[in-house]
């Protein structure tokens, strides 16, 4: 069974966490299920960046992103080649290392 490895957040989960997830999971249903609460604006459907994440370890054992996802993670605070929406990014086969960004932009709250 894959593990997501939640690195150390100061807000969400100071003392970072693993946990275990199915494949085919989204990392942020892992997340949540988890009690780790990490902010989810479009309730999973891929309209917002609130849910993004930057994977450390595994990246590329992640299915691709798609077009709707790559265009809203140039909206994302602190993007990054490895940045992903955790309710996109399905687990695979492998582990994952997550690092959720001190920071997130909420498109609706924000007045963007």
């Amino acid at each position: 069974m894959p593990k997501i490895i939640i690195l150390p957040n100061e807000e969400l989960c100071p003392d970072g966490a693993v946990l275990e997830a199915e494949k085919g999971e989204s990392v942020l249903n892992v997340i949540l299920k988890n009690d780790i609460h990490l902010e989810h604006a479009c309730e999973k459907v891929c309209a917002c960046t609130t849910c993004h994440v930057i994977v450390r370890e595994g990246f590329d054992s992640l299915a691709e992103s798609d077009e709707l996802e790559d265009d809203l993670l140039d909206k994302a605070w602190g993007l990054e080649p490895e940045s992903r929406l955790s309710c996109q990014a399905l687990v695979a086969d492998d582990d994952l290392v997550v690092d959720i960004p001190k920071y997130t932009v909420n498109m609706v709250s924000e007045n963007h």
